[in-house]
């Protein structure tokens, strides 16, 4: 369980750190391996708590939208991810913030895929 959870992490780390080098609109003040794993585990710990609520509010425009204002709560956490870690991860409006949420997705489920992870696989 501790050992997919750091697993997790650094998945989260590997992703954020390809989000970066793919968008020009997303920046990372310390590109150190300290950095990245810092924003993986707050990323982490962000959309776990907070994601599953803010899906049950806004259930009725996730519906009315087919399920694509998921992507602007993506996008939203990104960028609360970012307030929480005092501007360590830098965005530059939520447009952006919704292109590194899908690059992270992208990213992570190739990742979690590699490594055997599940989603609720506890």
């Amino acid at each position: 369980m501790l050992r997919d959870f750091l697993i997790r992490v650094a998945v989260n780390a590997i992703a954020i750190a390809v989000m970066v080098a793919v968008l020009p609109g997303i920046t990372v003040r310390d590109e150190s391996i300290a950095t990245y794993l810092l924003l993986g585990l707050v990323f982490g710990l962000v959309n776990a708590l907070l994601k599953p609520i803010l899906t049950i509010l806004t259930c009725p425009l996730i519906i009315v939208t087919l399920g694509l204002f998921v992507l602007v709560i993506n996008g939203l956490i990104l960028m609360l991810t970012g307030s929480l870690t005092s501007g360590l991860l830098s965005v530059d409006g939520l447009g952006w913030a919704i292109l590194g949420g899908i690059v992270m997705g992208l990213v992570n489920v190739v990742l979690e895929g590699l490594f055997g992870l599940v989603k609720g696989d506890n």
